[in-house]
């Protein structure tokens, strides 16, 4: 039986489509901005956010880092939810390579109210406290389940935060899976940020890559800093040709990993012993608790029939559907968490 892999959306494989692209791109010299193909894609991926610009980065990793880097000075703060990726899971990089700290704040499934923006920043006649320079929001939001930011919410933070004179930031790793949820344009919700970074590698099936957007001067700040970072990359025509695939074939298609997630989620909360709630499987991530079993043993034993997961805590596993993953492979999927879980 070949193997079923609900670890990430990062494991698709890229189309026969985008291979073929990336075999017969026209390439130059990305970093002297000679890249034909590179250069095609930043003007369709600015475009597509509705920026004046953008740059390729070799991960959304960087691309946040870049993003805090260009909107935040060494020694000032940044502010952020508790279990945003930035602050979770980029290796305290705003600490370490931008000297910026970052001020967690507890919220609501990710989304974060006016009232706590304002409420989160310092004040900046007190030469106790460091400047409050901006805030980044994640939509789609990955440790919350996957869970869109309701349109008028995140304007409503954005507003706040401006008000504030903060700089705003969008974590916009899965934006397009929030677009089609939310059946409007990525751009209305890149409308809400100065700069905002979005994964190619995820939802959209690219091998590599991410892209960071904003207007012409944060562009050119972030070259610099990509470029500090170790980030620029001569022929990248080669990944950017999947990139201009993906924004042209592979944005709609997301609506069927959105069905896929709610037809696996809805199956294993009707399994014994597992709680998945429902109401936060808006997209294509699927979050849910083992009551009795260690998470460890049914990652394991799911494994030995050919279906991989990951653990999220001593009795947390998430599971992603991504291109791939078609609709039997999610009967599949559940019937051997049944059989592991009833074994």
């Amino acid at each position: 039986m070949p193997g079923i892999d609900l670890r990430s959306d990062t494991v698709a494989m890229p189309s026969p489509e985008m291979r073929q692209a990336m075999a017969t791109a026209p390439l130059g010299d990305d970093v002297f901005g000679d890249d034909p193909t590179a250069n095609l894609l930043m003007k369709v991926a600015a475009k597509r956010m509705g920026k004046q610009a953008a740059t390729f980065v070799p991960s959304g990793t960087m691309g946040n880092l870049i993003g805090i880097a260009v909107n935040a000075q060494r020694g000032e703060e940044l502010i952020a939810d508790a279990d945003s990726h930035a602050f979770y899971y980029e290796t305290a990089g705003a600490a370490a390579v931008c000297g910026v700290q970052i001020r967690p704040i507890a919220t609501e499934a990710g989304v974060m109210s006016p009232q706590q923006v304002a409420q989160a920043v310092r004040p900046r006649d007190d030469p106790h406290q460091p400047i409050t320079a901006a805030i980044t929001f994640e939509n789609t939001h990955n440790r919350h389940g996957g869970i869109v930011w309701p349109l008028e919410a995140l304007r409503a933070a954005s507003d706040a935060a401006h008000e504030q004179g903060l700089r705003v930031h969008l974590d916009g790793a899965r934006i397009f899976n929030a677009a089609v949820a939310l059946g409007v344009d990525a751009s209305d919700i890149a409308d809400c940020a100065d700069t905002v970074t979005f994964c190619l590698s995820k939802g959209l099936a690219c091998p590599v890559g991410s892209v960071f957007c904003g207007s012409e001067e944060d562009v050119e700040e972030a070259r610099r800093w990509r470029k500090r970072l170790g980030g620029g990359m001569r022929q990248v025509g080669v990944l950017a040709a999947a990139g201009l695939i993906a924004l042209e074939k592979m944005v709609d298609r997301l609506a069927q990993d959105h069905a896929n997630a709610r037809t696996l989620a809805e199956g294993l909360a009707e399994l014994p012993g597992v709680r998945c709630d429902l109401g936060r499987v808006q997209t294509n991530l699927i979050y849910f608790e083992l009551e009795k079993m260690p998470a460890p043993v049914f990652v394991d034993g799911c494994a030995r029939q050919g279906l991989l997961s990951d653990s999220t805590g001593p009795r947390s596993i998430r599971f992603v559907t991504h291109y791939g993953i078609e609709a039997e492979d999610v009967q599949s999927a559940l019937k051997i968490c049944e059989e592991v879980l009833t074994a």
